[in-house]
């Protein structure tokens, strides 16, 4: 007997090593987006306990919404991308005239 740890993947075919790989990163790619989801519903929450002090804090809560709506849009909705686009750009140009 050795004190040396065995590295089985070295003693393992390749198909079994990808495998085992695959299975790796779905398990760390599954617990990325529990996390997501945990601080996506913290940031939510945080955005619905109070209203918006003033028109930053309220563009923010817009920018927010909006890129949430993007994102469900498809690639042939290049009309309605055209006008996520520009209501960000509005928001944009309205903050830093401020």
């Amino acid at each position: 007997m050795t004190d040396k740890p065995i590295e089985l993947d070295q003693h393992r075919g390749m198909a079994a090593q990808q495998a085992t790989d695959s299975r790796r990163l779905l398990v760390e790619v599954e617990a990325n987006e529990r996390a997501l989801r945990l601080r996506r519903d913290e940031l939510e929450s945080h955005l619905i306990a109070a209203p918006a002090a003033n028109w930053r804090e309220a563009a923010e809560k817009a920018r927010y919404i909006i890129r949430l709506y993007a994102a469900t849009l498809g690639d042939a909705d290049t009309q309605r991308r055209l006008l996520v686009n520009a209501a960000l750009a509005d928001l944009e140009r309205l903050d830093n005239e401020d």
